[in-house]
């Protein structure tokens, strides 16, 4: 992943990507790197329910990776609460929600440092000739 990801959420993801073929430790893995992101981004308190609606209402997040996050949310709940009435998960499932967890990171963290170098690069040369 980048440079720019916090250290915890970027272990997550990590080790995420790395168990795609234990899709429900991945899934698992992949709603911590979203927790992790998001208390990174000083959504601390309460449940990762109320997070994830809280950077929703500020406009951190849209609305559909809202409803995305959510879903990751409850998938990895049926995983670490090993329920019953939910099926065990595939590789598909796993990659599935590795594409937003990775997605995020891009939203979050890897495009506003992107550009913040592009506009500093820009400042430091002055004005373009017109």
């Amino acid at each position: 992943m980048a440079a720019e990801l916090p250290d915890r959420a970027q272990a997550y993801l990590t080790q995420a990507l790395e168990s795609v073929h234990s899709p429900a430790g991945c899934i698992m893995l992949a709603a911590s790197a979203v927790d992790a992101m998001l208390k990174e981004k000083n959504y601390s308190s309460g449940t990762l329910n109320a997070r994830i609606n809280q950077a929703r209402d500020d406009h951190l997040i849209t609305a559909g990776m809202a409803d995305w996050a959510h879903a990751i949310r409850l998938d990895a709940n049926a995983q670490r609460h090993a329920d019953d009435s939910e099926p065990l998960p595939n590789e598909d499932d796993a990659r599935r929600i590795l594409d937003f967890s990775e997605a995020l990171a891009q939203f979050l963290y890897v495009l506003p440092a992107l550009v913040e170098h592009g506009t500093s690069t820009n400042d430091s040369e002055g004005p373009s000739p017109s």
